[in-house]
């Protein structure tokens, strides 16, 4: 147990400084705007090319991790929207908001530091992998159905075509097709540029985990916690159980990745989860759900990482 503190603890340390530094006016909201734009396009784009450019083409090319993966996510998804929308009558919209909720993972900002010190540098492989999953497939579908529970049916599809289009100028989209270029023809960066990149990769972690902090500044669960944490109870617990049923189903993959699986499954929902509902005036329900989701995995992350660790063959 010291040793997977020792890994969850610094953490969200990090993000309570990061919480702290917003709280006592050393950084404002405005702030870690600017932060998180320094982070989703030069950090986190630098790290994950960093991980596919330096590996052979088979080595960051797993379909069955996509599939066991693009899986689990649709199952939480698919099934959350028919449970919410069917059976408890809520409204489409409502249901598809939530949907993507318990299905899209913070992997980069809070998932990748921790299952980079548990596997190491393989993390990133998956991180890469599972952005392909969320900007592919869970995000444009979440905000379809949304579209649709609005009866906005006629402009679905605009609206699906728009948001693949504008995966083509996203940084980090960019920055996994370049890095599979770059392994596919067996090409490196000339030397400075690759340390620079390099460099500016280190930046990721404890700046993506301040940011998180600052972020949950002024976010509150305003009298409704019951339906919260039926949210993040589903995120945290269902959705890595159902990467983990995912992959029992499907053909074996590299130890290191299912664990990477696993993990970054059982992480708090997107940061910009908030943001993505404000159309739909779903904005302070989301916003609650991420601040419990945040506080609660500290503990049902020690506590995966803790089991994983009694299964065989799950951690090195």
């Amino acid at each position: 147990m010291r040793h997977i503190l020792s890994v969850t603890i610094p953490i969200y340390l990090l993000i309570a400084v990061g919480f702290m530094a917003v709280r006592g006016g050393l950084f404002s909201k405005a702030d870690m705007r600017v932060l998180g734009r320094f982070v989703v396009n030069f950090c986190l784009p630098a790290l994950v090319f960093n991980a596919l450019s330096q590996r052979s083409l088979s080595e960051v090319v797993h379909p069955a991790y996509l599939a066991a993966y693009a899986g689990g996510t649709l199952v939480m998804q698919l099934g959350t929207v028919f449970v919410l929308h069917r059976l408890r009558g809520k409204g489409l919209t409502v249901a598809a908001v939530r949907g993507l909720g318990v299905s899209a993972s913070n992997s980069g900002f809070v998932g990748l530091p921790i299952v980079q010190q548990l596997i190491g540098p393989v993390a990133a492989v998956a991180l890469a992998l599972n952005m392909l999953v969320e900007n592919l497939i869970a995000i444009p579908l979440a905000l379809a159905l949304a579209d649709s529970g609005q009866q906005q049916r006629s402009r679905m599809w605009p609206m699906v075509s728009s948001s693949l289009r504008g995966l083509l100028r996203n940084p980090l989209i960019l920055a996994i097709l370049a890095g599979l270029l770059c392994a596919l023809l067996g090409l490196r960066l000339p030397e400075p540029l690759a340390r620079t990149v390099q460099l500016v990769s280190t930046a990721s972690s404890p700046l993506a985990l301040f940011l998180i902090g600052g972020t949950l500044v002024g976010l509150r669960l305003h009298g409704m916690l019951a339906e919260v944490m039926q949210l993040v109870l589903s995120k945290l617990l269902l959705m890595p159980l159902a990467v983990f049923g995912m992959l029992w189903l499907l053909p074996p993959i590299d130890p290191l990745l299912r664990t990477a699986a696993v993990l970054l499954a059982a992480m708090p929902m997107l940061s910009v989860y908030p943001v993505l509902a404000q159309k739909y005036d779903q904005e302070e329900f989301c916003a609650a759900a991420l601040l419990a989701a945040t506080v609660t995995s500290f503990f049902t992350i020690s506590a995966l990482i803790w089991g994983l660790g009694e299964l065989d063959g799950w951690l090195p």
